[in-house]
């Protein structure tokens, strides 16, 4: 599985079932840059997870709607409640664990 690139039209079907990890990022940010791989690593790794994401730049309402006041930000959904969050870059093992816990 890839990570899927999210709007305000197909975000809340997106995470409505199952567990999801959603990345806020911008083209822009350099820490941005380095979280990207590890997401899309771990997309490819935890099948029972889905992971997607969301340009800020581009999809303004939604960064307002979750309230991202920094990039990058991930969001962590389950059967489309948000049950976690974390702003800043995490290593792979790090984000694994956070991950576990959903």
């Amino acid at each position: 599985m890839s990570v899927k690139n999210l709007t305000s039209k197909s975000f809340d079907e997106f995470v409505k079932g199952g567990k999801s990890v959603i990345d806020f990022y911008a083209d822009w940010c350099n820490p941005c840059k380095i979280l990207s791989p590890i997401v899309e690593e771990l997309s490819g790794k935890l099948k029972d997870m889905k992971f997607g994401k969301v340009d800020v730049d581009k999809e303004d309402k939604l960064a307002q709607r979750f309230q991202i006041m920094s990039v990058p930000s991930l969001l962590f959904f389950k059967s489309g409640e948000q049950v976690d969050r974390v702003v800043g870059v995490l290593s792979k093992e790090e984000l694994i664990k956070r991950i576990k816990k959903i």
